[in-house]
């Protein structure tokens, strides 16, 4: 493209939900009330595992981190989300939309990545308990924690990256609540090719690799339970990884409905919804599903 018909552009305006009309208010309040929840909850349960002497094992320390992530990704968007409610859109700089969609990125691949490693913690406690304490040790928890971190926010480094060496040219309006990659690939008007290359090579350390690590451990979880003679130890065991399950079901539900299999004619706002699913109400049920049926949680909560 001749060099005379691009533009810097230097602000992203993300249009959110348009015609709200007498909902804007009701959806505000929901959005907002989502987040002090979002935030009461996970900052809860971060205290809890802290404070109490009973969650000191590997389960509740990756569960502390789960809420640390839920945590980062509810704040990193849905103040943004209740701009584009309140102003039905709003305006932000390049430079935001980029540390936005870095945080995303890398939030939800650490989160991908911790599943995983939740998965392969409730392997070892039900196949081999034994010998539960010494593979899962402090020192071995808080390096598969650094590990997934530095694996999930160092690919979207990359990605972010890539994103740097595009042209944009006078089209700056996403029709989108949040900041992502694909809506932004759409206002490039140069070759986008090797961005989207490396979205989807990406995919398979971040989201396939964990998918796959998951669904074989609780194949050998399910092989376990079914040798269990009693029906009380067979209720046992599941329970102790009926909240992971469900944890993993929504999320990766609503990761492959948006990204992996989209209907062709699914259209812009049916997507709008889906996202928010995990963007805010994934957050916001996390907790809710891990201390419900959790003896533990509820004892260390009444004492608090």
């Amino acid at each position: 493209m001749n060099e005379k018909n691009q533009t810097l552009v230097n602000e992203i305006v993300l249009l959110g939900f348009q015609n709200l009309h007498n909902f804007k208010i009701p959806l505000f309040s929901l959005f907002l009330l989502i987040y002090i929840m979002t935030v009461w909850e996970n900052v809860l349960i971060i205290v809890l595992v802290s404070s109490s002497q009973n969650l000191q094992s590997p389960m509740y320390f990756f569960l502390q981190q789960l809420s640390l992530t839920d945590l980062l990704a509810s704040t990193n968007i849905i103040p943004t989300l209740l701009q584009t409610v309140k102003n039905e859109g709003t305006t932000i700089s390049f430079f935001d939309f980029i540390t936005q969609l870095y945080i995303f990125g890398g939030s939800e691949s650490f989160e991908c990545l911790l599943l995983a490693v939740m998965s392969y913690d409730r392997y070892v406690a039900i196949c081999i308990p034994l010998r539960y304490t010494s593979i899962m040790s402090p020192r071995v928890c808080v390096t598969l924690i650094l590990i997934s971190l530095a694996l999930g926010f160092g690919i979207t480094m990359i990605t972010v990256n890539l994103i740097g060496t595009l042209q944009f040219c006078d089209q700056n309006t996403i029709d989108h609540f949040f900041c992502d990659l694909f809506p932004l690939l759409a206002l490039c008007c140069s070759d986008t090719f090797l961005v989207q290359l490396e979205a989807s090579i990406v995919i398979i350390p971040a989201v396939i690799s964990p998918f796959i690590l998951i669904t074989v451990s609780y194949m050998c979880i399910a092989h376990a339970i079914l040798k269990i003679v009693s029906n009380t130890g067979r209720q046992k065991a599941f329970s102790t990884c009926s909240s992971h399950l469900a944890v993993v079901s929504i999320f990766y539900g609503t990761l492959i409905a948006i990204y992996v299999v989209p209907s062709r004619n699914q259209s812009q706002t049916i997507s709008k919804v889906l996202s928010l699913l995990y963007t805010i109400v994934i957050p916001v049920i996390n907790p809710v599903i891990y201390s419900l049926r959790n003896k533990d949680m509820n004892d260390a909560l009444k004492k608090l």
